[in-house]
């Protein structure tokens, strides 16, 4: 018969001591049977184990006390004829071993209780912990991009158009001076010029702070004003890929997608000192796949750790269930990638490849 301590847990006192019994009983029977002159007294310590263990202190002190009562008529049975003193003087010690059993089982079965409380309840403090803390780093992101898209607007409607009517004032300033001040009315269009280089700047500038549309496309959208703000910028290659399109509904989604590429490019030009760089976006029934791989010197040894920008692109994965990594690319350079599950997603007609 195989027995388990499995098998005790969640059973009532009452199957605890039924079975503490029966097998006090068999060890009795299996010590009248071998006789008085083999002592089976440690045997009696499993039901009596069992008993203290999962029935609590008093049922062990009665199987204790009944284990002895067994020991002692087995051998009575047996023939067993010692002065009266001496069988008490023998049970009393028993007993007393047995009752110290007991004790030191009560006594850890309580401290592992109290244990296993305060692990539950660390458990349940660290879990809190963890979940208050994901809720205030994603509340201090929103603020962050309601903060950026507060700025974005204000530099395309509030300066934009401050920029724009200062062009056009400077224009018919200039207009009016061509035929009497020829030298002034070019200065004036030279100033039209700085003032639609500052319009453009600003426009820039509120792109990158607002940089995905509410619609499914402008995750696509962004992808492509990003590659070619890039390219523009930094006189580098910056290309997006898109075999077939991905539709993300999910605007918090798109935004921290967005994100991961801008702080991934800029990282390959600023410490990869990349010349050629490809932002890839697919996407199958599952997943949605993010790519950016540059031509750059590599992973550079102080980005290897956990730099902030690593740590906060790591984050806004993990804020979708996603995952993140940055590795050298097979053929040089650096590639990031970032996967996560594909809901809210939509992939007309034909799935995009990995």
């Amino acid at each position: 018969m195989k027995i388990s301590i499995k098998q005790f847990e969640n059973r009532s006192r009452t199957y605890i001591m039924g079975f503490a019994v029966l097998f006090v009983g068999i060890i009795g029977a299996w010590d009248y049977v071998t006789g008085y002159e083999m002592t089976f007294s440690t045997f009696y310590l499993f039901p009596v184990a069992v008993a203290v263990w999962f029935a609590g202190r008093l049922c062990g002190v009665v199987i204790s006390i009944l284990s002895v009562l067994v020991w002692l008529a087995g051998d009575f049975a047996n023939g067993y004829h010692a002065n009266t003193w001496i069988a008490i003087w023998n049970a009393s010690l028993t007993l007393a071993f047995y009752l110290i059993v007991v004790w030191i089982l009560s006594n850890l079965h309580a401290l592992q209780a109290q244990l296993e409380t305060r692990v539950r309840q660390r458990t349940v403090a660290l879990t809190q912990e963890i979940l208050e803390r994901t809720r205030l780093e994603k509340e201090l992101l929103d603020i962050s991009e309601r903060g950026q898209r507060a700025i974005g607007h204000d530099l395309h409607d509030s300066l934009g158009q401050h920029l724009t009517a200062t062009a056009f004032a400077c224009q018919d300033l200039a207009e009016q001076l061509e035929h009497k001040l020829p030298l002034e009315a070019a200065a004036a269009n030279h100033l039209v010029k700085m003032v639609e280089e500052a319009i453009n700047l600003s426009r820039t500038f509120a792109r990158g702070l607002i940089p995905v549309e509410m619609e499914a496309e402008g995750l696509m959208g962004g992808f492509q004003q990003l590659a070619e703000n890039v390219s523009r910028q930094f006189k580098i290659s910056c290309k997006f890929e898109c075999h077939h399109p991905v539709l993300v509904r999910d605007n918090a989604a798109s935004l921290h997608l967005y994100r991961i590429a801008q702080e991934a490019v800029t990282n390959a030009i600023k410490h990869g000192k990349a010349r050629h760089v490809v932002i890839s976006l697919a996407a199958d029934p599952e997943t949605i796949y993010l790519k950016i791989t540059d031509d750059g010197t590599g992973l550079p040894e102080k980005m290897s750790g956990s730099g902030l920008g690593l740590r906060i692109m790591a984050h806004r994965a993990g804020m979708m269930g996603g995952e993140f990594k940055i590795e050298p690319a097979p053929g040089g350079g650096a590639r990031a990638t970032c996967q996560l599950p594909a809901g809210g997603v939509v992939i007309p007609e034909t799935h995009g490849a990995k």
